[in-house]
């Protein structure tokens, strides 16, 4: 058998897989998904790990940056679940063109904002930094961030190519090129820090340089090899402000819903420092790091129900649609019922993991209480996560956006006040209030979700 027919064959197994039944679909998909993200969480940790031994100014000069590098990763984020979700709905509906046009509209897309979101922080990053209090850490930070904003395009191409990439049912190649990129800033960060010397800057340049590698082999796997089921051709590319809307529909609402979980934290924090101090802060701050980590599983699920649901209502299969949406959440819950026990009986050995220095010993058991209300909201997380999938698989992001604001802002930030300040339950409250709060709104979305797609089966 030719290459050529291997690759083809390739492709038909994946568009088959993505278009047929929808629990395999979804059980093949997540699994790389969820690979990738722990892989993400490494890439990160590395940077503060490597860094920290740079002494506190340089780690607290990253973390400036690092709000503002979340918000430019979650638009990057945001434009690949556009694209991801609109591919999809075209290929469910064997609009073969289509797809192709999303697409190139979506690679293009990227380059302009990537350009317009470098050229306005690059000219107001200093001013930004001090408004966030940098300080004396000023300068350091504008040492990391000018260059890894410098080359914003490769952090943002990677998210959107890997999106196009798992609209056709390809989950693994990313899972590579994540992987790649991963192991290559790990090995880079001590040799440009500290055997070159370069500081702050070394980490920078780090992970500009792995990123920009994965963009290259992104680059070859969609636009030279040419095995991949949508195809980028010049004659067949045709502007449309359409295309453009559909892919924003969904992009913007994904990368506000990033923004909302920065404000949560922010009122989350402020409560914690009145009821608390900066204790309360630091055993939030550890114990949230736990919960991020639960998290995973369901959101890889659910980016995988983002393809499946977006190629079942492409193809107006309203009964796969259904199935994506109540197998993912089961799916979901099933993993964070084991996740949340195995939290809750080990929340003390987990809690020393953050507390293995003598000045921070005192906070374990805070840290171990703090696991052991949380483990509750580990279970209800994936259904407000599944349910936020499905409505960006239809194109529907400012209706996920607006459950993730009823969610964030509404339900936890107000049980989280009730139960810290109303009814004098402390920090111990604000916890309550993102179980009870978060549990509600998951609630809600999904019940919203579930109407939402039975209409569509009655009405059909």
């Amino acid at each position: 058998m030719t290459t050529d027919n291997q690759s083809s064959k390739d492709v038909d197994q994946r568009i088959s897989m993505v278009t047929g039944e929808p629990k395999r679909a979804i059980r093949v998909l997540a699994m790389p998904m969820i690979i990738s993200m722990f892989l993400i969480m490494a890439y990160n940790l590395a940077d503060s790990i490597w860094v920290a031994g740079l002494g506190p100014n340089a780690l607290a000069a990253l973390g400036f940056i690092n709000p503002l590098f979340m918000i430019v990763v979650g638009l990057g984020n945001g434009l690949g679940a556009g694209a991801m979700s609109l591919i999809a709905r075209c290929i469910g509906a064997q609009n073969k063109k289509g797809a192709d046009n999303a697409a190139m509209h979506s690679l293009i897309l990227t380059v302009a904002v990537s350009a317009g979101v470098t050229v306005v922080l690059l000219l107001f990053l200093k001013p930004i930094l001090l408004l966030m209090g940098a300080g004396v850490t000023v300068d350091l930070a504008m040492q990391y961030g000018q260059i890894v904003f410098g080359g914003l395009i490769f952090l943002m191409f990677s998210n959107v190519a890997s999106g196009i990439l798992r609209a056709e049912g390809d989950v693994n190649r990313p899972m590579y090129a994540i992987a790649a990129t991963t192991v290559l800033n790990v090995i880079l960060d001590p040799i440009f820090i500290y055997y070159f010397g370069w500081g702050v800057s070394g980490a920078a340049w780090a992970t500009i340089l792995s990123s920009s590698i994965s963009c290259v082999v992104l680059i070859y796997w969609l636009l030279l090899k040419r095995d991949t089921y949508v195809s980028f051709s010049r004659k067949d590319f045709k502007a449309s402000w359409n295309v453009v809307k559909n892919i924003l529909m969904v992009a913007l609402p994904a990368s506000v819903e990033s923004l909302v979980m920065s404000i949560l934290g922010i009122i989350l924090n402020f409560m914690l420092v009145i009821t608390g101090g900066a204790e309360a802060v630091a055993v939030y701050t550890a114990g949230w790091r736990v919960v991020m980590m639960a998290m995973i599983p369901p959101i890889g699920i659910g980016t995988a129900a983002i393809t499946v649901g977006g190629a079942a209502y492409g193809a107006r299969k309203y009964d796969n649609l259904s199935t994506a949406l109540s197998y993912s959440a089961k799916l979901g819950v099933g993993i964070a019922l084991v996740t949340a026990t195995l939290t809750y009986i080990f929340a003390g050995s987990i809690a020393t993991i953050f507390t293995y220095s003598p000045q921070s010993a005192f906070m374990a058991p805070s840290i171990a209480a703090f696991l052991q209300v949380m483990f509750l909201f580990f279970i209800t997380v994936p259904l407000g996560i599944t349910a936020s999938s499905i409505f960006q698989a239809m194109g529907k992001g400012f209706t996920s956006l607006i459950l993730t604001v009823l969610r964030e802002v509404v339900f936890v930030a107000f049980f989280a006040y009730l139960f810290a300040f109303t009814l004098g339950f402390g920090s111990s409250g604000v916890w309550w209030g993102i179980v009870v709060g978060g549990g509600l709104g998951c609630a809600v979305a999904y019940t919203w979700a579930t109407i939402y797609v039975r209409r569509l089966k009655r009405n059909y």
